[in-house]
């Protein structure tokens, strides 16, 4: 009998809406990149545009090119026209991150050596060209095991630690935005509600996204010069458009040396995104659609390599909201879309244009629909009994929030914060604490979630296993790392408060290692415990 597998439709109505989800996205960070670099750090704006977006966008057309494949492919081999593709794009925590802790710090300090600022700007762009080489190389390494991962820890870890992601740092700063102008960030917001989570049918039968970013823009500028929108507003300058096209170069050599002071940011970020690689294809698995974990950390992977190589700065990822777009009703051409958009917007200069036109105001809101569908499906994907894993692995992302925001010079002067992080008068420092928390959060929530699941599930062995691979990565930084920056040590050569702290954390993990193994050699300890539950 022959199979109608060749056949599944792979570009639907729904696709219209994950496109403009995913190309919104990818303009948020973006947008992001660049208020960091231009409007913080006083950055050229034509380095920014001409020479790193470019080159990134590159990356994410790539990425999302091979995504579609892979997604045609699977519809094709399994017959089922229900199957989503990878949604690729420009990571939101390490561009961030990079931005505000590599890229605009290293453009001061060239200046500080005697560049000047375009001299300076070219220097930096190099330096960011040879850290997403490094990243891109590092993770294709490391996606080999990507598979042994996700059969090891359990799905409360990979769903969990993305759920945190989510609901603290692409849900949480993004509604702040929302809010620093209501009336249009919270209409945008109510308009997706309607649509797509509530599903009901708007006006022309348009997609919730694409309304969602229609009011939203209509109302900022429409009301914003009425004074009638708050202070939030502020009118559009002048629109530049830029061309440029991502050409291979070997700037990233030239910043290769200029890396080696920012490793132990550059790894653990690179490191990061391949446990998210992870995170994110069992998050699809648990939506229907079975990915190869490799496949998909290779892409990641070699987008990220293709985007430093032509220029860019910022990392392509999988983007952990394959289930909300699904939800959307979006199949394979939504990928396509955005990638060539996106790739095209980056040569033509219309994505800078419209980094510059649209307020994130109006983009925010996309992404806390994102956060949310993925924190509802870290509870529905993984077994009820494993809920308080899921819960515990929020901490370290609560975590990180709370440093991103105490780190901010505009909430407290670094004097103060130094001071913070180093006082010992009621015990360990509690900023200390926050930061060391913070740092590394990703791998932590999938530690603590896979612990506690296992202590669940009475699997002792697998507990322990945890919490001493919790102390191993401890010792070294690679979680809870003492540095504001999230940077790797060697642990004797710490000194004062930092020192202490990071022993102290790792004796926890030992500690609470050793006394599950002691509890464990009680007689029918599960027994007991069942037929205490039972009672």
């Amino acid at each position: 009998m022959k199979s109608n597998a060749a056949s599944p439709r792979w570009f639907v109505a729904g696709d219209v809406n994950g496109f403009f989800g995913l190309v919104v996205d990818n303009l948020a960070v973006m947008s992001f990149l660049a208020t960091v670099l231009v409007g913080l750090f006083k950055f050229p704006a034509d380095v920014v545009f001409l020479r790193m977006f470019p080159g990134t966008a590159f990356g994410v057309l790539v990425g999302d090119l091979i995504y579609t494949w892979m997604a045609v492919r699977l519809a094709r081999r399994t017959g089922r026209d229900s199957v989503t593709a990878m949604p690729l794009g420009v990571d939101t925590p390490t561009t961030i991150g990079l931005a505000l802790l590599v890229l605009g710090p290293a453009f001061l300090k060239f200046k500080q050596n005697g560049l000047d600022e375009h001299a300076a700007a070219i220097a930096t762009w190099h330096l960011g060209m040879a850290g997403m080489v490094v990243m891109g190389l590092l993770k294709f390494v490391l996606s080999f095991a990507g598979a042994w991962v996700g059969r090891v820890v359990p799905r409360a870890g990979l769903l969990g630690s993305i759920a945190g992601i989510a609901l603290m740092l692409i849900g949480f700063l993004p509604m702040l935005e929302v809010l620093s102008v209501p009336v249009v960030g919270f209409v945008g917001l109510g308009v997706i509600f309607y649509s797509v989570v509530a599903k009901r049918r708007l006006p022309w039968n348009l997609p919730g996204v694409l309304a969602a970013v229609l009011f939203g823009t209509v109302l900022y500028y429409g009301l914003g010069p009425l004074g009638l929108v708050g202070p939030g507003y502020h009118a559009p300058g002048a629109i530049t458009w830029r061309f440029a096209l991502p050409l291979p170069n070997l700037g990233f050599l030239d910043g290769m040396p200029a890396t080696v002071p920012y490793l132990p940011l550059i790894l653990p970020f690179g490191l990061l995104m391949v446990v998210g690689g992870i995170n994110v294809t069992e998050s699809a698995r648990a939506a229907g659609d079975d990915y190869s974990t490799r496949d998909v950390l290779l892409t990641e992977a070699f987008a990220t390599l293709i985007a430093g190589v032509c220029g860019g700065v910022a990392q392509t990822t999988p983007y952990i909201g394959q289930p909300a777009y699904k939800k959307m009703g979006a199949r394979a051409g939504y990928t396509l879309l955005t990638g060539v958009f996106v790739g095209l917007g980056g040569m033509l200069g219309y994505l800078s244009g419209l980094v510059e036109l649209l307020p994130l105001a109006v983009l925010a809101p996309i992404l806390v629909f994102v956060s949310i569908e993925i924190t509802t499906q870290a509870f529905e994907a993984t077994p009820a009994r494993h809920a308080a894993a899921v819960v515990f692995s929020f901490f370290p992302a609560i975590a990180r929030l709370v440093a991103i925001k105490l780190g901010d010079p505009a909430y407290v002067v670094p004097a103060r914060f130094a001071q913070l992080l180093g006082s010992t008068e009621r015990g360990l420092p509690e900023l200390g604490v926050i930061v060391a928390l913070g740092n590394g959060f990703i791998i932590t929530s999938m530690i603590w979630a896979a612990f506690l699941a296992a202590l669940v599930d009475r699997r002792n062995g697998a507990a322990i296993v945890s919490l001493l691979v919790g102390a191993g990565l401890t010792l070294f930084g690679v979680i809870h790392s003492v540095e504001p920056g999230g940077g790797l040590y060697l642990p004797w050569h710490l000194e004062g408060v930092g020192r202490t702290l990071v022993w102290q954390f790792t004796a926890a993990y030992v500690a609470l290692a050793a006394v599950v193994a002691g509890l464990s050699l009680q007689k029918d300890a599960g027994a007991g415990g069942a037929a205490s539950q039972a009672g």
